[in-house]
This record gives C-alpha cells, structure tokens and sequence, in this order.
C-alpha cells in the first residue's frame, strides 16, 4: 500500500481500535491459482504480542483453506470510514479555485502467516466469541447457546478455523492532513452535513482527534 508519511498512521491502539470496530475483512492469500479474496468477520485476540492475532472461520466448501502458500504471508484488509470529499467543501475555493475532488478513508492492513484449525472445541469458542463480539451492544444479546446444541454442532462441522499470528500492521489515515486547517475545518463541516454514515463517522473522527 502507497503511504505518504503524513497520511501514515502508526499508532497501535488506533490501529486496533479501527479493527475492532471494523472486524469485516477481506483475507488475501497466495494460492496455485493466483490471488484469493474472501471477506470474513475477524476476532483480534490480543496474544501473541505485540499486533495480536485474527481468528476467524470460513466454509469447508471454501478452497482457500486448502489452497495457500505456507511460505508467503496472508494480508487481511480491514476498511474504516471512507466518503468522497467536494471541492466545495474547502474555503481555498474561493481563493484560487485550485481545488480537485477526492476520496478520504482510513485502513488497516494486518499481515501474517496463515494457520487452519478443524478443532471442534477452538471453533465452539471462536463462534461464541464472535457472535458477544457482534452482539454485546445489544440490550438483549443473543448467545450461541440460545439455539439447539445439536443444531450448532452440526453448522460446527461445517467450517473451518483459520488464524493469522499478525506480524504488522499498517495504517493510513488519509484525512486531509494535507490542507490547511482552514479547508480541514470545511472539510469537517462538509462531512458533518452528508446524509451518509461512513462520512458522518469521519466528521466524528475528526472533531475528536482535531487532525491538523
């Protein structure tokens, strides 16, 4: 990924912050065939040190756990908020109209070696684990164990583990920081008044870190 250094962001907690909040991701692995691409919803566990590790699962009749080089490193893509940015948005407009359109998002790319687990008991606890991830905001959470165990252990048989030792991570947090605070205040004021989730968490985002 290209990061020009001041859209770099290198902090670890933001980096797990942004993951947490953002668990869908997208695993890239090497396969025989080329590039493989699947989107899953990830746990960060926080051992091993110091990036964690990401468990998931994904079908048996997926070929991607079978499928893999061992010897390169996985890359899982997580995407935080991201909006396109208006010109209109920046005061500079009025100056000198040298102002273009562009798209603001933060990411995260977690990379590590790829490890496939068929244990009953590790994915009993992973689904579990992910689904009070999901659910624990909720004023009535439910919990695997709400439906038949029967039921459950049979959907168990039906996917695999799969486990990434997160050997770096690397952020970039492209937020205008490349403006003056003049068009970073438009910025801000422009996202806050999108009828748009993704824009509105970032004029969030913005107000509580005052990026400059």
């Amino acid at each position: 990924m290209y990061v020009p250094k001041r859209f770099a962001e290198t902090r670890l907690e933001a980096l797990q912050e942004l993951i947490g909040s953002c668990p869908f991701g997208t695993l890239i692995t090497m396969t025989t065939q080329g590039l493989e691409a699947n989107h899953i919803p990830f746990v960060l566990k926080a051992d091993p040190g110091p990036y964690g590790a990401l468990q998931g699962h994904v079908a048996q009749a997926n070929s991607q756990w079978k499928d893999f080089d061992p010897d390169v490193e996985a890359l899982v893509v997580f995407q935080g908020p991201q909006a396109y940015i208006s010109p209109s948005w920046y005061p500079t407009i009025q100056e000198t109209g040298k102002v273009v359109p562009t798209w603001n998002y933060m990411v995260v790319h977690a990379y590590g070696k790829l490890r496939v687990i068929q244990d009953q008991d590790w994915l009993q606890r992973h689904v579990e684990e992910l689904t009070d991830q999901q659910e624990r905001r909720r004023e009535e959470p439910w919990h695997v164990s709400d439906a038949p165990p029967e039921f459950t252990t049979k959907l168990m048989h039906a996917i695999v583990g799969v486990e990434i030792h997160v050997s770096r991570l690397v952020g970039k947090w492209k937020l205008g920081q490349n403006r003056s605070i003049e068009d970073q205040m438009g910025l801000m004021k422009g996202l806050s008044m999108e009828d748009d989730a993704d824009a509105l968490s970032m004029a969030r985002y913005l107000r509580e870190h005052e990026r400059g």
